[in-house]
């Protein structure tokens, strides 16, 4: 009996990739330098120095880069840079997340707060802020973190351009399905036979 014949695109394994944060979606979740401003001014807390912080991190990198320039290739260069740069936009990714949270809880606490039916919202003791106070404030302190995080990053990625020449974006892993893991399992027990 013959066997039939295989089509190779048929047999190919579609791999699943695990996206890596990208600088659109820091800037999708962390504040801007307007909105970092006006939240600054509307709760009374220091003005943070934007551009300095992505200055200063745009520096750090092409000095680091400048540095290790003699001891690395050109594309060892590259794959560093890539992963400190994917550091820093995971972090300002992480810390959006974070303050986009925090915002939420924030509306739903001073919405709850409005309504003046429900005694579990009301104000605290005298000398003590309610709790929808409390969340505002959390909520305008993970805002500038935020911003902050996201000025490093966007330091980092110009940096990344100038070194490299070309822009960066985050590297997409294979995300190791149960079955890939199985088989790597059979093969290491299957050596043992060799």
């Amino acid at each position: 009996m013959a066997k039939p014949a295989t089509n190779p695109r048929q047999t190919a394994r579609i791999v699943q990739l695990r996206k890596g944060a990208t600088v659109d979606m820091v800037r999708l979740t962390c504040p801007d330098t307007a909105q970092a401003i006006k939240i600054a001014e509307s709760f009374g807390t220091a003005v943070i120095d934007s551009d300095g912080i992505r200055d200063l991190h745009e520096r750090l990198i092409t000095e680091t880069a400048d540095a290790l320039s003699d001891g690395l290739g050109e594309r060892a260069m590259q794959i560093h840079l890539q992963r400190i740069v994917g550091a820093y936009v995971g972090s300002a990714h992480g810390a959006g997340q974070f303050y986009s949270n925090a915002v939420t809880q924030a509306r739903d606490a001073t919405a709850k707060a409005a309504n003046d039916t429900r005694d579990e919202d009301l104000d605290g003791p005298v000398g003590y802020d309610s709790a929808a106070h409390r969340k505002r404030e959390f909520a305008a302190d993970m805002g500038i973190q935020a911003h902050a995080l996201r000025m490093a990053a966007e330091g980092a990625v110009a940096a990344y351009k100038h070194i490299v020449g070309e822009s960066w974006r985050p590297f997409d892993r294979p995300v190791e399905t149960e079955h890939s893991v199985d088989r790597k399992a059979a093969a290491a027990q299957m050596s043992a036979f060799d």
